[in-house]
């Protein structure tokens, strides 16, 4: 019966992989229930975190097949430094020996995938420090595919510590209060990210994105996929699954901005609508063709009255 259900999540994976019509570019992932998971299986939480890195691997492998550029994987947050000290001292030695074995893997060579934490990594103990230098010097030369690791990350802290330098550079003279902007603000948070999340996913059966990447996933207005999957249970069929989640919300943004073109061609004059038809040229396609033939009436009409 087993061999039965993988074969029909296989056709069913290639089935949703073959519908797919683009990928997102930046995936980021909570990797959430690996603790429950372990107390389903009868075992200890050290456990469900090793099965749980069985899936990062996965996960890392399914995004390079499929073209996503950046993956950032919530490893250890903030608040995982209030966990019983043994299993924190588990979960450490797993993501030393895991960031080494990354770092030494043929296919993350061979993938080209380059490897960087975020967050309070000077909390982190020196084992692990030491064992991100060395992913990250293994990696450094690599630009195809990038890995983030966040690590004793928190996104209220990551926004916290850019407004607090932002202050200080205000205080000190060497900032206008009157320059301060988006680059501002995004040069002063963790060296880490490359570009704006597309895609948040969350496992575990929680719909909440815990304070991760706020500024680069909700600023952008990242789509979210939520499933009930535990983390090491975590299937390609779930990873398509969130990938369709993003195709339908990039579908729904490219219509509402076409839309929004669309009621300023009608409102507005010849001359004031050149940006709103530009809009519209690019996101014609994303109109039901009811709105299509009535943007052609529109172009229409406002040819005859300039003739």
């Amino acid at each position: 019966m087993e061999r039965v259900r993988s074969w029909a999540r296989r056709l069913y994976a290639g089935l949703l992989e073959s519908e797919l019509s683009g990928v997102p570019s930046h995936v980021a992932v909570i990797q959430d229930g690996n603790r429950r998971y372990a107390s389903k299986q009868g075992g200890d939480p050290s456990d469900g975190h090793r099965a749980g890195a069985e899936t990062t691997e996965n996960v890392l492998e399914w995004c390079d097949e499929l073209g996503v550029e950046e993956l950032t994987l919530y490893a250890f947050s903030t608040e995982n430094f209030d966990r019983p000290a043994g299993e924190r001292e588990a979960l450490f030695d797993l993501l030393e020996s895991k960031l080494t074995e990354f770092a030494d893997a043929d296919r993350v060579h061979d993938s080209e995938v380059r490897i960087r934490a975020i967050g309070e990594t000077h909390r982190l103990p020196p084992r692990v420090r030491e064992a991100i230098d060395y992913a990250e010097r293994r990696t450094s030369g690599y630009d195809r595919l990038h890995l983030n690791v966040a690590l004793a990350y928190g996104g209220r802290a990551e926004l916290l510590s850019a407004v607090r330098d932002v202050g200080r550079a205000v205080e000190s003279g060497d900032l206008d209060p009157t320059e301060i902007d988006v680059e501002t603000v995004e040069n002063r948070l963790y060296e880490g990210p490359v570009r704006d999340v597309d895609l948040i996913i969350r496992t575990g059966g929680d719909e909440r994105t815990s304070n991760f990447l706020p500024w680069h996933a909700n600023g952008n207005e990242a789509a979210a996929y939520f499933c009930t999957p535990y983390w090491p249970e975590f299937r390609k069929v779930d990873f398509l699954r969130s990938i369709r989640t993003y195709e339908s919300r990039e579908e729904s943004w490219r219509r509402t901005r076409a839309r929004r073109a669309l009621a300023l061609v009608r409102v507005l004059g010849e001359t004031e609508v050149t940006e709103a038809r530009s809009v519209l040229s690019r996101f014609n396609d994303a109109l039901p063709r009811g709105e299509r033939e009535a943007l052609a009436e529109s172009d229409a009409e406002i040819e005859s009255t300039a003739d």
